[in-house]
């Protein structure tokens, strides 16, 4: 059994979106869908076959979504900043680019990568994991290894 940690508010997002999901999404498209039905032939109507696969997509995600939040563990949050762990930001200094970025490691489910939002299980996020400011450590990437040098933990 798969685990997914999450922040407390990851989770309460997660089971936020998963009710809207049920209770609102669900009743709109079968909302559409009777409409859709009420136009007549099935075999033709696109408007059909469009809820049909939304109703389907709206399904997996709640599957998916259910699975994540029965399976989550709340990670508590800490206030010690002397190590990079879960819920941390981070400002490193990418050698090989000459820039700062900072980062902020959650879980699997919270990551945004284009929010510089990462997961733990990321090789960044594998690789800043307990060390320290100061430190250089080595991500190891599909496309190479590469270094990065933590300037500060918040």
């Amino acid at each position: 059994m798969a685990e997914f940690p999450m922040t407390q508010q990851g989770y309460d997002e997660a089971v936020k979106k998963l009710e809207y999901l049920q209770k609102v999404k669900r009743a709109e498209i079968v909302q559409r869908i009777a409409e859709a039905r009420s136009h007549g032939d099935l075999s033709e109507n696109a408007e059909y076959d469009a809820a049909r696969n939304e109703q389907a997509a709206n399904e997996r995600a709640i599957e998916e979504l259910e699975y994540q939040v029965k399976n989550a563990v709340v990670i508590e949050e800490s206030a010690d900043n002397s190590v990079v762990h879960f819920g941390s930001v981070v400002t490193v200094h990418d050698v090989d680019f000459d820039e700062d970025i900072a980062y902020t490691i959650m879980g699997t489910t919270e990551a945004d990568p284009m929010k510089n939002i990462i997961s733990n299980e990321s090789p960044v996020g594998v690789a800043l994991i307990g060390h320290k400011k100061g430190e250089t450590v080595t991500v190891k990437a599909p496309n190479g290894e590469y270094q990065l040098k933590i300037l500060k933990i918040d």
